[in-house]
């Protein structure tokens, strides 16, 4: 018998998960929230680090028990877990099951569109009982659910605790409000920051950054042409070949 075969006798076998519904036909949240979610997922990829590989996505599944519903965060983060070759169409592989990857993700992140979403009751609770690390709630909304717009919770034994920043240490990351343009619509943006405070910047930041420093280089490149062609012209009005100097 192969040693691999003997390892997978010993370990316990998958449950069935025939039954579980991973997708719905229920309609899904507005649009400042489905471009809310893509920039808390997209600059993860684009300039965060690449030491520890993690999962980072929108509006899945998030399930604990094999026959309990599933939590469908905003946005969660989970570390030290891959995804690359799987066959993405079996159920195992459809939504995250903690069972499958083996921990919570670290971080959830709930933004609240209506006060019937039970961010602070029901979804808190359940949470913590999944236990994970951090717990985000933003509220971008003018009537707030909340004491402040934004509010990072820590899981202290077995219960969330406001923190007093946006810091999530044990990740080396923050959060920011940041007030700007995403995909052509302007507003209060909730955002990944290093533990700084450094915006980790998305995909089209990142080309304008490029750009920019293109330009300054080019910029500076011919500033610099132009100050020998001045330095060539004086030499000669002395009589005085450049080439030869």
């Amino acid at each position: 018998m192969e040693k691999t075969e003997e390892v997978a006798d010993l370990l316990p076998p998958r449950p069935d998960m025939s039954h579980i519904v991973t997708e719905d036909e229920e309609p899904v949240d507005n649009l400042f929230s489905a471009k809310q979610q893509r920039l808390l997922v997209e600059p993860l990829y684009t300039a965060w680090q690449k030491e520890r590989p993690f999962l980072a996505d929108a509006n899945v599944g998030v399930f604990s028990g094999i026959h309990l519903p599933p939590l469908v965060p905003d946005m969660f983060l989970s570390m030290d877990v891959r995804v690359g070759d799987e066959d993405w169409w079996l159920t195992e592989n459809r939504s995250y099951f903690l069972w499958v990857y083996g921990k919570p993700p670290e971080v959830v992140v709930e933004v609240v569109s209506n006060r019937k979403g039970g961010e602070l009751g029901r979804k808190m609770r359940d949470y913590a009982r999944m236990g994970v690390p951090y717990y985000v709630v933003y509220d971008p909304e003018p009537v707030s659910i909340q004491s402040q717009p934004l509010i990072v919770y820590q899981l202290v034994v077995g219960e969330y605790l406001p923190r007093p920043d946006y810091q999530l240490a044990k990740l080396g990351l923050s959060l920011r409000l940041w007030d700007g343009t995403f995909e052509n619509g302007q507003a209060v943006w909730l955002r990944w920051a290093d533990s700084e405070g450094n915006l980790i910047p998305t995909g089209a930041e990142l080309s304008e950054q490029a750009r920019a420093r293109a330009e300054q280089a080019e910029g500076r490149a011919v500033q610099a042409e132009g100050r020998a062609e001045r330095m060539a012209a004086r030499l000669r009005e002395l009589g005085i070949d450049p080439e030869a100097v």
